[in-house]
């Protein structure tokens, strides 16, 4: 991948970059240039979804780098608009073409919901397991879903998800779905993994930081790394993509690990969305 940063195995034998760069909430317009700097800097891994309306600019970065294809890992998500089999395909084409690729390396679920569609993510699941089978996803997993949602799909459908997409950090560990994904072999994402910004000032992180020469930042991205969590921090910001990159250089101790673990506030530390709740839709 052209760095240090190191590589997990799904459970479908493929790899993953454990850093990758996160396009959340970067315009559409501005998604080239930041995803152009990522790469400049050595990132590999990106991470979009069809919801963020920014698919294409990740693709003219891609495309527009001189490095090959295979030499990226591209991730999207299916919209909460088209769950239903035939607008999943649809919608996955159009991903394909955003992206100016054949294929994804992985393509999610983005929300489960629950509330919607009659609760059948089932079905949603079974038409992302056509994209696997056809090779246009190369993985395919879920994002956001818990563990009575995945043991769902372990008992109607084929394919194990690959990843679990969650929000995970500091303040919102979010230890059941995490340890249920370790246990069944489906690798951890961690989305909002610096709380968007809320655990950098904490003196806890803080102290971590000064101890190790590093910022906080790095330290909680750190934190998330050793922990075995595969992380894709956003920013537009050149020094802090470069920073964010910079995080094999060094190591926490136990202490310094179980002090920042200990700073969980349960569900109250939750920055987003609840899966069992979340029914937002896309504006048409």
């Amino acid at each position: 991948m052209g760095s240090a940063i190191p590589d997990i195995t799904l459970n479908d034998g493929r790899t993953i970059p454990q850093l990758g760069f996160g396009v959340f909430q970067i315009a559409p317009e501005e998604t080239r240039a930041a995803v152009d700097t990522a790469i400049q800097i050595g990132y590999r891994h990106v991470d979009t979804a069809q919801m963020y309306r920014n698919e294409k600019g990740v693709g003219e970065a891609v495309a527009g780098s001189g490095i090959d294809r295979p030499e990226f890992f591209l991730t999207s998500k299916l919209s909460n608009a088209a769950h239903r089999p035939d607008d999943a395909r649809r919608a996955f084409e159009g991903t394909l073409t955003a992206l100016g690729t054949d294929y994804v390396d992985l393509f999610l679920i983005h929300w489960p919901l629950p509330t919607l569609y009659g609760g059948d993510f089932v079905q949603t699941w079974r038409t992302l397991e056509e994209f696997y089978r056809s090779g246009q996803a190369r993985s395919i997993g879920v994002s956001n879903f818990t563990p009575h949602m995945l043991r769902r799909l372990r008992a109607e459908t084929e394919i194990r998800p690959a990843v679990n997409q969650i929000e995970i950090h500091p303040y919102f560990t979010n230890a059941e779905t995490r340890a249920y994904d370790i246990e069944n072999e489906i690798a951890n994402e961690a989305y909002s993994p610096i709380a968007q910004g809320e655990v950098l000032t904490d003196p806890t992180v803080d102290a971590v930081a000064r101890a190790v020469g590093k910022t906080p930042a790095q330290v909680v991205l750190r934190w998330h790394n050793q922990r075995g969590d595969i992380i894709f921090p956003k920013s537009k910001t050149e020094a802090r993509v470069r920073e964010n990159f910079e995080l094999f250089d060094f190591e926490l101790d136990e202490p310094s690990m179980a002090s920042i673990t200990d700073l969980d506030q349960g569900e109250k530390g939750r920055t987003g969305g609840n899966p069992e709740t979340n029914a937002w839709m896309p504006p048409s």
